[in-house]
């Protein structure tokens, strides 16, 4: 894998990082002001989970070029 390349997909985590956390956390906001009388745990559960989903696609998308292809029989 080229440094390019690995650069290519950190970023691509960074940024997938920030809309599932900013989503996990803005979702928590609006479920904890409209059906849980304003407690803070649906933010916290949104934002881990959010950033829970990240964590798994980066660490997939950075072991996969590790992962050999299985062959094909025909």
């Amino acid at each position: 894998m080229s440094e390019k390349e690995l650069g290519k997909k950190w970023d691509r985590c960074l940024a997938d990082t920030a809309i599932k956390l900013g989503s996990g956390l803005g979702l928590g906001i609006v479920f904890s002001v409209l059906f849980f009388k304003r407690r803070t745990w649906p933010i916290s559960f949104g934002s881990g989970a959010g950033l829970g989903m990240a964590y798994a696609n980066c660490q997939n998308d950075l072991k996969l070029h590790y992962l050999q292809p299985r062959s094909q029989k025909e």
